[in-house]
């Protein structure tokens, strides 16, 4: 059952939380003068409106990973870098988000290589996909993200260790992750975000709706909306 408890568990979990961007942001300037900031928009004010056609096409890959129920009528799709805070302090809002719509709701990976180890990471998760682990290793890089991610000093080399805890065949999976094909999903995520102006992980499109007004309860709005539309 789908309960007002739930849905303000996804805002107890990830309040407050923000975005890893794909370059170090400049310092904020000072304003000049004192003019008022504008107002933020109201949460219900999240995108309405869908990406082109053109666009739209580009937000879903057959190597893209999928959790959730395949034929969902809701698809959430998330560029998220295995690397990033953000995306790992998003991951329980994303699970609350299935767990609160199990047939409504699927979500789609797509892979962003914004921080240092990135690469080595993304190309585990495809070798690990390919002996039906992903979402475990996932999960494993997320837990213990600090042991190798470290933007100071990053220590790829350790998610092969974690790797091995997770169950994934470390020997296989190495030479997996150096094939062609893992080469040209990377040069794809690469090629796609750069069309959608991706510059900041976790983004979120739902419905082929970018999330433009950012943040947890937001995205369980947008959700929301999208899982009543199909419903009518």
């Amino acid at each position: 059952m789908k309960s007002k408890a739930g849905q303000w568990l996804i805002v107890i979990v990830a309040a407050s939380l923000g975005a890893c961007s794909k370059t170090p942001e400049a310092p904020a300037a000072a304003p000049a003068a004192a003019e008022p900031a504008p107002a933020p928009a109201p949460a219900a004010e999240v995108a309405l409106v869908a990406l082109s056609p053109e666009l739209a096409a580009l937000l879903i890959r057959p190597h893209s990973p999928v959790i959730g129920a395949a034929k969902a009528p809701v698809t959430v799709v998330e560029v998220l870098d295995p690397a990033c805070e953000a995306c790992r302090a998003f991951a329980p809002v994303v699970r609350q988000l299935l767990f609160l719509y199990p047939e409504d709701v699927r979500v789609v990976v797509r892979f962003a290589d914004f921080h240092p180890g990135s690469e080595e990471a993304i190309r585990l998760l495809e070798a690990a996909r390919m002996q039906g682990k992903f979402e475990p290793m996932l999960d494993a890089l997320f837990e213990k993200q600090e042991e190798w991610s470290s933007h100071s000093a990053p220590n790829p080399a350790r998610i092969w260790d974690i790797a091995k805890e997770a169950g994934v065949n470390v020997a296989k999976a190495r030479t997996d992750a150096r094939a062609a094909s893992v080469d040209k999903v990377l040069e794809l995520e690469a090629g796609d975000l750069a069309a959608l102006k991706v510059e900041r992980t976790p983004t979120f499109f739902v419905n082929g709706k970018p999330l433009l007004n950012f943040g947890d309860k937001q995205l369980a709005d947008l959700v929301a909306s999208e899982v009543k539309a199909q419903k009518r």
